[in-house]
C-alpha cells in the first residue's frame, strides 16, 4: 500500500476512533467541559484538516506530506494517551472494537511513517 493508501487508511481509522470516542464520552475522560456539543465543535477543524490533507496529497502538494506526518503524530498521541488511561484502570475503550481501532492506529501510523521516510529518501537520492 502506497503513501496515499496509508493516509486514507490511517484517516479512516482515526475518524472511526473519534466516533468511538463520542460513545465513550471522551470529553469526560480528558476533563473537557461542555460535553458532546463542545466535543463535536472540537472535531470540526480536525476533520477538515484530514480531508484537506487527503486532497493536498492527491494533488502532490507539500501540505499533503505535512498532514501525513500530522496523522502519524495523531496516531502516536492516541496510542500514548489511551494506553496511559487503560494502564491506569479506566473503563473506556476496552471493547474489542475499541482496542482493535487503537491497535490499527498504531500499526498503520508506523507503516505510514515508514512509507513517508522511504519516499523522502528516494526523493533525496
Amino acid at each position: 500500500m502506497g503513501r496515499d493508501g496509508l493516509y486514507l487508511a490511517n484517516a479512516t481509522v482515526l475518524i472511526t476512533h473519534q466516533i468511538d470516542a463520542a460513545f465513550w464520552h471522551e470529553w469526560e475522560l480528558f476533563g473537557i467541559p461542555g460535553g458532546a456539543p463542545v466535543n463535536m465543535l472540537m472535531n470540526l477543524p480536525m476533520m477538515f484538516a484530514i480531508v484537506w490533507g487527503a486532497r493536498a496529497l492527491a494533488l502532490g502538494r507539500i501540505g499533503g506530506i505535512v498532514m501525513s506526518w500530522a496523522l502519524v503524530g495523531s496516531g502516536a498521541v492516541a496510542i500514548a494517551l489511551h494506553g496511559w488511561f487503560l494502564l491506569h484502570g479506566h473503563d473506556a475503550f476496552r471493547t474489542p472494537v475499541s482496542l482493535s481501532l487503537l491497535a490499527a492506529t498504531g500499526v498503520i501510523s508506523a507503516l505510514q511513517a515508514a512509507a513517508l521516510l522511504r519516499s523522502r529518501a528516494a526523493a533525496t537520492a
